[in-house]
């Protein structure tokens, strides 16, 4: 639909003086993208059409170069086709496309379709044999441009476009479809342009692919407007709708995502799910779960992808209890088992604190993935239940399955909660040398933690001076909390200020140096370190524990409590209290920082969150019960003690899980035999 010279086509003149723009929304948002000198950008791409026929070819780069020219396709009568054959290389391609001329059969759509096919292999490099291919073809279709389209760079392919345009030829439904999603802002503005200017404004498919585009740059206000202007067009969807909330929930704006998804006046499995893994992705797990109850009240039928998201949903939160009927509701809907929902069922198994039903799943697969693998290995590892994981990994090898970066670390975690040194050692050069595997910063970071946990601090540091990459803050961070374990003030002090200078926002980093120097008596320098916190802003991380009971899930924080049975509670922990310190429980204040008293030291202990937690628990269940507490800091030294005798005396088996590791409570003892 060429315009004859010098018709306007209703297109105004823009501020800079270039015409480029109509006056509706397409040219306000042209403007919002590309303001000022960005004009100037527009102009080599935008295919305007009021211009004369012949200048409408490539404007980006100008007129076809001489090289793009290639002799007429022969007008022959077609010769039987020669025997394809494999096309490895241009050379190839080039000597098969002149067999393909002569006998009069490139412009076949087959030969045309497998030539284009190879060039699609390596656009950036192919890109000037395929324009001059096209550019020649006696019969050109967009299904031959649409086909190079989706492999091209942006630059490419609206290099592309504006060789298809100056044939002349119209891009159909499947053109545009193809160039938005890989376009930066300022291609795909241009390219709402041109789809206006086209009539594919009411193309459905064209008209989600520009909503997606514009969401990938990160612009939901354009997104918006276009979504909401089109208002009952119907090109407008359900795909529209669940590409908004889908796109909105990867730019985190979650709770947009949540009033958009209530809006929509119809959804579809995917839009249930686009909203649930929002949520999921965003740390909300508690609403993802609320989200994933509506759809099954409204007896929406699920599939794999829903089920997984819901079960990532129930790790998250720790609700074991909300995980074991997710895993019910899938066996009973049929849903198939495949590898990556098993491994999330598996892993949410392992993080929720059961171990032995993670592994009865696991055992059931029919098929085990490398993934499937590493979930079960790493489970074992941090439940504490190293000589299982260990011995896995030897199965997994029997099988033939390899392992990855994700099996070394899992492996290494398994010997570093044990205390095998030697086998640590063993299997660090095993899987590198028989597998091939380079060693990453985290595999350094294993071997730092194993060798430091086991008190070999000089050896541990040996190791870091020499790897063969400066270490993070994580390999560091591994040898400073050794030290504090061997009470290595000296090294654990160097080692500690380098820690905080590379990760200064962390908190843990600080209160760690600090009770390092305490447990010294080195309070001035413990107030030092408080005064640098308070310089940058820097606040202590409140310790707050989750504990889930008859399928409700409570959260307490350290020093502070809003619960309706808060009065309760604290009897109920002032009571425990007392029992165990019948029973020779003493308060460990080796971690307590401030320069007091013993008997001032016990009560701040007294308020942990995990003793208010299990305090709950107590009031909530009965002798052999199993209560579940997730922490999100490293379970101190005093909890865990007071926890061993609380299974003792209250006959309770208690499993925590914090940022480290699960320990599992039980007739006064712990899975970690204290090594942790």
């Amino acid at each position: 639909m060429m315009m004859p010279p010098g018709h306007d086509n209703g297109i105004g003149p823009a501020p800079c003086g270039h015409r480029h723009g109509s006056g509706c929304f397409v040219n306000q948002v042209v403007q919002d993208c590309l303001q000022g000198a960005a004009c100037q950008q527009l102009k080599p791409v935008l295919i305007s059409y009021h211009r004369p026929p012949r200048p409408y070819q490539l404007s980006l780069v100008g007129p076809l170069s001489p090289s793009l020219q290639a002799p007429a396709m022969s007008a022959t009568a077609p010769s039987p086709a020669p025997a394809p054959i494999p096309l490895t290389t241009i050379a190839e391609l080039r000597q098969h496309h002149s067999q393909l001329v002569r006998l009069g059969l490139a412009s076949h759509p087959p030969h045309a379709r497998r030539l284009l096919a190879f060039l699609a292999r390596d656009p950036a490099a192919h890109f000037p044999y395929a324009a001059r291919f096209l550019a020649h073809h006696p019969d050109p279709h967009p299904a031959l441009f649409n086909s190079l389209f989706a492999s091209l760079p942006p630059r490419h392919a609206a290099r592309l476009l504006a060789l298809m345009l100056s044939l002349p030829l119209h891009p159909d439904h499947f053109t545009f479809p193809r160039i938005l999603p890989a376009a930066p802002l300022h291609l795909v503005a241009q390219l709402h342009a041109l789809l206006l200017k086209l009539g594919f404004h009411s193309h459905a498919q064209s008209l989600n692919a520009l909503l997606a585009a514009y969401l990938a740059n990160a612009r939901p206000d354009l997104a918006s407007r276009l979504l909401f202007r089109a208002g009952s067009s119907p090109a407008l969807d359900v795909v529209s709708w669940t590409t908004m909330v889908g796109g909105l929930c990867k730019l985190g704006l979650v709770d947009d995502a949540r009033e958009v998804f209530d809006g929509m006046p119809e959804r579809n499995l995917i839009s249930w799910n686009a909203m649930i893994s929002g949520y999921v992705k965003a740390g909300r797990f508690l609403d993802a779960l609320k989200v994933f109850d509506e759809m099954r009240a409204l007896r929406v039928e699920g599939n794999g992808f829903v089920a997984a998201s819901a079960v990532v949903a129930c790790t998250g939160a720790g609700a074991l209890a909300r995980g074991r009927e997710v895993h019910r509701w899938v066996e009973q809907s049929g849903i198939e088992m495949d590898e990556k929902l098993a491994t999330a069922v598996v892993d949410m198994y392992c993080k929720c604190g059961c171990v032995d039903e993670a592994w009865r799943v696991f055992e059931a697969l029919p098929v085990k993935g490398l993934t499937s693998w590493n979930c079960m290995i790493g489970g074992f590892a941090v439940h504490g239940r190293c000589e299982d994981a260990v011995k896995l990994f030897g199965q997994m090898e029997k099988e033939g399955v390899a392992p990855d970066d994700v099996t070394l670390v899992n492996v290494l975690t398994a010997c570093a909660h044990a205390g095998m040194v030697r086998e640590g050692r063993h299997y660090f050069d095993h899987i590198v040398q028989t597998y091939g595997i380079e060693p990453k910063m985290e595999h350094y970071g294993c071997m730092v933690d194993l060798l430091g946990r086991a008190g070999l601090l000089d050896e541990a540091k040996k190791l870091i001076d020499d790897m063969p990459m400066e270490p993070d803050v994580g390999v560091l961070g591994a040898l400073f909390g050794a030290c504090k374990i061997h009470g290595d003030t000296n090294l654990g002090e160097a080692i500690g200020w380098r820690v905080i200078e590379l990760d200064p926002q962390n908190s843990g980093r600080y209160v760690l140096l600090a009770n390092l120097l305490a447990s010294a008596g080195r309070w001035e320098d413990v107030a030092k370190v408080r005064r640098l916190m308070d310089e940058r802003n820097v606040s202590k991380e409140a310790g707050r524990s989750v504990i889930e009971v008859d399928g409700e899930v409570c959260e307490f924080q350290c020093g502070g409590l809003r619960h309706p049975q808060a009065e309760e509670i604290y009897a109920m922990a002032k009571d425990m209290m007392n029992r165990i310190g019948a029973q020779g429980y003493v308060p460990d204040t080796r971690d307590v920082l401030h320069d007091i008293a013993e008997e001032e030291k016990e009560t701040p202990l007294f308020y942990h969150s995990e003793k208010l937690a299990i305090a709950f628990g107590l009031l909530r269940t009965r002798p052999g019960d199993t209560m579940r507490i997730t922490k999100n800091l490293r379970v101190c030294r005093d909890c865990h003690e007071a926890t061993k005798f609380v299974s003792r005396v209250f006959e309770r088996e208690i499993v925590v899980r914090d940022r480290n590791r699960f320990h599992h409570f039980k007739d006064g003892k712990c899975s970690c035999r204290d090594y942790w």
